[in-house]
């Protein structure tokens, strides 16, 4: 599970960014949903990684852009719900344009 090292990594950067005396009490992500991370063990790994840092307790909001490409061969733009949605041509040759991000948006403190 991935997921549990992404957390870590997160709860680290984010701890490390903000004064040891100032309590972060939410973080906002940006979880594509053609990234390959899944959010729910994200959400269970949070307040664990958490506990006793700066973050403890924060709450963790997270928004889940869809995938977006490009089609190679006829210039459309698609929504793509997982890596092996065609275009509506039929076209597999998709670069991806959205969807593939995992970035912290905002972190609020107090």
């Amino acid at each position: 599970m991935h997921e549990l090292s992404v957390t870590v990594e997160l709860v680290d950067m984010v701890a490390r960014q903000v004064p040891a005396d100032v309590q972060v009490t939410r973080v906002a992500l940006e979880v594509g949903r053609l990234s390959g991370v899944m959010t729910s063990p994200l959400r269970f790994c949070f307040d664990l990684v958490a506990a006793g840092t700066s973050l403890d307790g924060a709450r963790l909001d997270i928004a889940e852009p869809p995938g977006r490409g490009r089609c190679r061969r006829c210039g459309a733009d698609v929504d793509l719900p997982d890596l092996l949605t065609p275009c509506g041509c039929g076209s597999r040759e998709i670069e991806l344009t959205g969807g593939e991000q995992v970035r912290i948006t905002a972190v609020e403190v107090r």
